[in-house]
């Protein structure tokens, strides 16, 4: 596979402007942060992205092991929707991979002929938006259990301090 080839000599690069493009749909002082501090501890969603995006590449190039897959997912998707992003909004960074690819490879796309192989990539892109789109849910889902059993602890706690209990309204 001769797209694999040049995704695999390409993949700092591709990688680079991925995660540059993904920082940029944060407000502009948060994206500078993201980009500038590279320490783990001093940046952890920058880092947490950055690994993820790339378990995610090596996987759409390599490899699609549906397991790692699900997990380098949830790593970027936790933060995005624990972020109030919207479906779309927290999905929208597997999306722009396809242009990245096609941005950094247009030379090579064209002068190999590799719009099958092009094809291929892109659909396993899109394999890729609708598990994410499942790990979203899945998140969003436990942060509303979450919410909802905090609530119901603050009103418990509140009824029993003025001496009501569930059962009395």
């Amino acid at each position: 596979m001769q797209l694999t080839t040049h995704l695999t000599e390409k993949k700092s690069t591709i990688l680079g402007r991925w995660l540059t493009m993904i920082f940029e749909s944060y407000p502009p002082e948060t994206a500078i942060f993201l980009r500038k501090e590279k320490n783990r501890f001093d940046n952890p969603v920058g880092y947490r992205i950055s690994e993820g995006l790339e378990g995610l590449y090596d996987a759409l190039i390599h490899d699609f092991d549906r397991e790692r897959v699900l997990t380098f997912l949830d790593e970027i998707i936790r933060i995005r929707a624990l972020q109030d992003f919207s479906p779309s909004q927290a999905l929208a960074f597997i999306f722009l991979l396809k242009n990245v690819v096609r941005q950094e490879l247009a030379k090579e796309i064209a002068g190999e002929k590799l719009a099958a192989e092009l094809q291929d990539l892109e659909s396993r892109i899109d394999g890729l938006a609708l598990l994410g789109f499942d790990v979203y849910v899945k998140r969003r889902d436990k942060l509303n259990e979450m919410k909802v059993g905090e609530m119901k602890s603050r009103i418990s706690g509140f009824l029993r301090k003025s001496g009501m209990n569930a059962d009395d309204l």
